[in-house]
């Protein structure tokens, strides 16, 4: 592992913190009533989406998921206008049109996230295929579940960046169930990343509770496919610890299960980090989690006196412009 300086830990530490605080408060609005419709939390994931995404330059785009609010925070979205799409307010990021499952921010690379299982794989395929032609230095990233490796479009876009050697890197975030279902019983396979033999470019385990072994398998890819080597699959073995959405019954969970992968939550365990490797004192690590408790803060206070959208609005950005004017 590299040598890692304090203010990049700490950073580090700010940003997991920021996504696992964002989606307990998002949880809690939508009980209060600000949010409306159903939310898809990453509570438990935010090593895979910070460490993917701190590899990643500002002009690098990723595709995203429904239980994507961790990839836009990490790609640097703003919680603020964030929080205001997820209450259907017209200054949120997509004018309130987007809600939880479809938020995007061209600005950012963020090309959006995704309702469909697998939908934002061949998007970002695509993306890559227009980095290739354009001859730009740039990587496009997919996030997905596990469930999505047995979806066509997975295989067919990653036969696509396999045998035109795109800067495109599959990350599967394996939580362990495709919705309800263990993945024991939806692949004959353990190990997902072996997936990625077929499509002859290289399959990489992580350990998806660390964000600095994310990160450092991700730089490696992205260094890879810059230099026109061509895709990586990573595979981060992670776990959600809510449900599939909020309300979600959750009796397909084996016992004691929760309670192992709790243990191993990256948010205390990153924190323990901080101040047995990096030796960085308790009260600079509070200072940190008060100023994310007070960005949150804004966020909602923003949110809640956002305006709503209007009817005569709801055909507004339905079409493209085509006259002109780059996409991404």
């Amino acid at each position: 592992m590299a040598n890692y300086k304090k203010f990049f830990v700490l950073d580090v530490y700010r940003r997991i913190y920021l996504v696992r605080e964002f989606e307990l408060r998002a949880i809690e609005e939508r009980r209060r009533g600000l949010i409306p419709g159903f939310i898809h939390s990453c509570v438990g994931e935010e090593a895979t989406a910070v460490g993917a995404c701190l590899a990643l330059h500002q002009d690098d785009v990723i595709t995203s998921t429904h239980r994507g609010h961790g990839h836009l925070l990490a790609k640097g979205g703003d919680p603020k206008y964030m929080m205001a799409e997820l209450a259907a307010r017209s200054s949120g990021y997509c004018k309130g049109r987007g809600g939880s499952l479809h938020i995007a921010d061209f600005d950012l690379g963020i090309l959006g996230a995704n309702g469909i299982v697998g939908g934002g794989i061949p998007a970002a395929v695509g993306a890559a295929l227009a980095f290739s032609l354009r001859k730009e230095k740039r990587v496009a990233l997919s996030f997905f579940g596990d469930g999505a490796t047995n979806q066509g479009s997975f295989h067919e876009a990653a036969n696509m960046a396999g045998l035109w050697k795109l800067p495109v890197i599959f990350f599967c975030e394996n939580n362990l169930y495709g919705e309800g279902t263990p993945q024991s019983k939806q692949a004959p396979l353990c190990d997902l990343a072996k997936r990625a033999e077929s499509f002859c470019f290289p399959g990489v385990i992580v350990d998806g509770n660390d964000p600095l072994a994310v990160y450092e398998a991700t730089r490696e890819a992205v260094e890879r496919a810059r230099a026109g080597e061509g895709p990586t699959f990573i595979e981060g073995k992670t776990y959600r610890f809510r449900g599939h959405y909020e309300g979600d019954p959750q009796v397909y969970r084996i016992p004691g299960e929760l309670e192992e992968w709790q243990a191993r939550d990256p948010i205390p365990t990153f924190r323990q980090r901080l101040i047995e490797q990096w030796s960085i004192a308790e009260d600079e690590i509070k200072q940190v989690e008060d100023s994310v408790q007070q960005q949150l803060n804004e966020a909602v206070a923003y949110a809640s006196s956002a305006p709503i959208p209007q009817e005569e609005e709801a055909l507004e950005g339905v079409y493209a412009d085509i006259h002109g004017g780059k996409v991404f």
